[in-house]
Formats: C-alpha cells, sequence, structure tokens
C-alpha cells in the first residue's frame, strides 16, 4: 500500500511555531491525563524533517 505524502515549504519562524504549538497542545493534553503519543510521533517527524535551503 502506498503512502500519500505531503511536502511543506517552511521559514524558520513558522517551523518555529509549529513546534511551540505542538509542544503546547502535549503539555496541555498531559495535564488533563490523555495520551499524547500521537503528538510525539508528529515532533519527531517534524524534528527529522529533511531540511532544504532555497
Amino acid at each position: 500500500m502506498k503512502k500519500n505524502r505531503l511536502r511543506f515549504y517552511l521559514t524558520e519562524a513558522e517551523l518555529s511555531t509549529i513546534l511551540y504549538s505542538l509542544v503546547e497542545l502535549k503539555n496541555e493534553l498531559h495535564r488533563e491525563g490523555k495520551y499524547t503519543d500521537h503528538i510525539d510521533d508528529v515532533i519527531l517527524k517534524v524534528f527529522t524533517a529533511p531540511v532544504r535551503r532555497f
């Protein structure tokens, strides 16, 4: 089964904002006692995504 992939081209400021928002969401879910595994996976993917300079 083929996975569909999306490509996003972001500035450093946009990437920083996304990571900050994901960490805040993770903290909020943690405070509510909910699982954060899916947010951890997304944060990991964002951190390990290849970087292309233009």
